[in-house]
């Protein structure tokens, strides 16, 4: 039997670490191909009482979130109890907290984008102006300079007080809603670190978004008002009680990443569409609506803040608004020519897109190593990075040679002296750089060159090519360094370029504008990369505003998505994998069907009986690492032993802590249902909970009896001991279970055969017992 779920007396490298046993198990697995499917944790660490995973650069102890409704005396005392005036409060509460969430989301995407606009848009002018004076070492020192300057920043908060707040936190927010809690994933720290990372890291001029670190904040804004603030920084709300379940914060976490993704793209429905299609492990019909209002506040704050800012009160930012990128086709008619290039695009958008998973794979693993050196290496890769990529963005439009202004655009072009997207560089008056344009100009403003329509001759060839090869080299080796980074802009950025590419080559062959071959490159590279399909097609059509491209969307999605399936998986549940989550798929491997649920239990089971001695109780909670015990009723309470329920570690602490102890073994609920209250048994907020250290028993009471009636979940979930793994593998992830009870076949036998945890599931585990199976047959 195993009761292991997140703690456990394992010697472990990692979620998947009996890849190795498998070598002298007569496994028919070769080097090369266990090597790849290990995780990032390989370096030989022992932990002895838990799973351990990577969350940001470090590595933690996980453990599993509990999503079942737990059934027993005291919890349904207090339902019945609960009048109509506090029901009606809870759904309020509901409301006003999905209310809340929208608000602060939308709010902290309207900064993140205004300081970014203001902050970047500051350093590229001082570079522009010392380049008019051709000061092109100074401009180059001065625009490094404020690049690594703010790279450091970012590295420093990200190394020293959140390592979980680097990367997307996109892995994540989906191990979160899957069942799976890292620590500090969704701290105020980490909230902290996330937002001001961010804004540092894009403002520095990385090839990395600022759109994928916003579903982890709007994540973290919804755990931080869904368990009451924090006692930590002494923000605590008593009143949101009701909240306190794994259940509750997970629809708000839901709520919150959805708002964060409506906030980074200004598309409500891409939101909403998102966190099912993508992050979430459940769902439901009364969730859907939930997050819809939530997306909505979002909308209408970002909309209301974007007017403000229209007037000229928010410095460089206001006119372009939060990545809105209008690309309104001409005509909605398509012909084969058009249909075969969007193919074409699909097509080869896969392979490069399945190809950008596999180097993103590669750079990770790679700098894992610099990454468990410290912090300060972590931050001395941070630099290295800003000044490759400061030499890039300076020195490549060099290459390039000046083009005259088109006539139309002459009080826009060149820009001199202000934000704009026609460069002058080191150009002539009336010309400009193309390569500039794209290269010293944020994300947000490069991209928009790349979608304008009307511009066939803005960009030259050479030019398009160039600046593919760099952004696509680039965001490979930025992501994996210790600042919040985001992929979707870089990997936007790259189809884009490519998009534009196959306009520009098919030409006259073709009716559609290099704008919107512009824009389906840039779809085809996110189905490639990310696998998503209908929020993708949803979110891009509302950045765009541009319905009538809609069959070209979903067959360019569809194409690539299908061809970069041949290669390997989404790069966020690539990376879900190389962390060593463990992260239960919605569906079970082929050879668990020829394994059944006792194959996969071992021992010893610890139990408790349903009146047990408090000793008892202490030292199986100090010598083991286990989180559920089944709880058994013996004799003389019944006429044989039978199965009376499931009782948790953190309820075991608080029952211990209020010493409701008897000196006999006999029923004494009625008195605990007197002294508890269910709230007191409620789950508590990251580090807020009974800890072992916190109990004071004495020598005499380790001796007398605790009654466990009131606090056992009578109704857990149990499977027949005969049932085929892969049958209780989909049970346990459709029902966000943390224990599952193996029940044996005959009554002859004890109650209970063990207890089935999301570890058991795992293909290591199942690998090290049986290493004759091969998931790839």
């Amino acid at each position: 039997m195993d009761q292991r779920d997140g703690e456990n007396d394992i010697e472990i490298e990692g979620v998947w670490g009996d890849w190795r046993e498998m070598e002298g198990n007569g496994s028919d697995f070769s080097d090369k191909d266990t090597a790849m499917r290990e995780p990032l944790l390989v370096r030989k660490r022992l932990n002895s009482t838990s799973q351990i995973a990577i969350v940001g650069a470090s590595v933690c102890p996980i453990e599993s979130l509990d999503y079942e409704i737990v059934e027993n005396e005291l919890f349904k005392q207090d339902w019945r109890s609960r009048k109509r005036v506090q029901i009606f409060q809870y759904i309020v509460l509901k409301w006003t907290l999905a209310l809340l969430i929208g608000l602060g989301t939308g709010l902290v995407g309207f900064f993140n984008n205004l300081a970014v606009e203001n902050i970047a848009g500051f350093k590229l002018l001082l570079a522009s102006n010392l380049m008019l004076k051709d000061k092109y070492g100074l401009a180059f020192v001065t625009f490094a300079g404020c690049n690594m300057v703010l790279a450091i920043a970012a590295a420093v908060l990200c190394a020293y007080i959140a390592p979980s707040a680097a990367g997307s936190g996109i892995p994540e927010v989906k191990a979160y809603l899957n069942g799976i809690d890292a620590h500090s994933i969704l701290a105020p720290s980490t909230l902290f670190v996330k937002i001001f990372g961010s804004i540092l890291g894009v403002s520095a001029g990385f090839v990395v978004g600022k759109e994928g670190p916003m579903v982890h904040t709007g994540a973290c804004i919804a755990s931080l008002l869904g368990q009451g603030g924090s006692r930590k920084y002494h923000l605590t709300w008593k009143w949101l009680r009701y909240f306190k379940n794994d259940r509750d914060r997970r629809d708000l976490i839901t709520c919150g990443a959805a708002a964060g993704v409506a906030a980074a793209f200004r598309a409500p429905v891409g939101g909403v569409l998102f966190a099912l299609e993508e992050v979430t492990s459940w769902w439901r019909s009364a969730l859907l609506w939930r997050t819809f209002f939530t997306t909505a506040v979002v909308a209408v704050v970002l909309r209301a803040l974007i007017e403000f800012c229209r007037s000229g009160k928010c410095g460089l930012f206001g006119q372009g608004g939060l990545i809105m990128f209008d690309v309104n086709s001409s005509q909605a008619t398509y012909d084969t020519p058009d249909l075969l290039t969007v193919i074409f695009l699909g097509i080869v958008g896969g392979i490069f897109g399945s190809l950008y998973n596999f180097l993103v794979d590669k750079v990770l693993r790679t700098y894992s190593i610099f990454n468990e050196q410290g912090p300060k290496f972590r931050v001395l890769l941070v630099i290295v990075i800003s000044l490759l990529t400061s030499c890039c963005a300076y020195g490549i439009p060099w290459l390039a040679q000046c083009k005259p202004c088109p006539i139309e655009l002459k009080n826009e072009c060149p820009t001199v002296g202000r934000s704009g997207n026609y460069k002058n560089f080191q150009c002539q008056p009336g010309h400009y750089n193309d390569l500039a344009s794209l290269f010293l100009n944020t994300n947000d403003d490069a991209i928009r060159n790349l979608f304008s329509n009307g511009t066939q001759n803005e960009f030259q060839l050479s030019t398009l090519v160039i600046f593919f090869a760099a952004v696509y080299c680039l965001g490979i080796i930025t992501y994996g360094i210790a600042v919040p980074s985001g992929l979707f802009i870089p990997v936007i950025l790259a189809g884009a370029s490519y998009g534009r590419i196959v306009g520009t080559v098919a030409g006259s062959l073709t009716s559609l504008d290099v704008g919107l071959f512009s824009l389906l490159g840039a779809a085809s590279f996110l189905g490639g990369t990310m696998r998503m399909t209908v929020s993708l097609c949803i979110i891009l059509l509302e950045l765009t505003n541009d319905l009538l491209m809609l069959p070209l969307m979903m067959l360019v999605l569809l194409i690539s998505k299908t061809v970069a399936d041949c290669f390997n998986k989404g790069v966020y549940d690539q990376i879900v994998r190389m962390k060593g989550f463990p992260y239960m798929e919605a569906h079970a491997e082929p050879y668990m069907r020829h394994l059944v649920a006792k194959d996969v239990v071992s021992g010893p089971l610890i139990t408790f009986s349903s009146i047990e001695k408090v000793g008892n109780i202490l030292h199986a909670l100090k010598t083991t690492g286990h989180h559920g015990f089944p709880v058994i009723d013996e004799p003389p309470f019944t006429d044989a032993p039978e199965l009376c329920g499931l009782v948790l570690k953190s309820h075991l602490l608080v029952l211990l802590k209020g010493k409701k102890f008897s000196k006999t073994r006999m029923l004494v609920g009625s008195e605990i249902l007197k002294t508890f209250e269910a709230n007191d048994f409620a789950k508590a907020g990251s580090g807020k909970g009974v800890k072992l250290e916190d109990l004071d028993i004495t020598a005499e009471e380790m001796e007398m009896y605790v009654d466990l009636h009131p606090i056992t979940n009578t109704s857990p979930y149990t499977v027949v001991e005969t049932m085929s793994l892969a049958k209780a593998a989909v049970l346990f992830r459709e029902l966000g279970l943390r224990h599952l009870c193996v029940v044996p076949k005959t009554h002859a036998r004890p109650p209970i055969v063990g207890i089935l945890t999301r570890h058991d599931f795992m293909p290591g585990h199942i690998r090290g017992l049986y290493p004759h199976f091969n998931s790839s047959k």
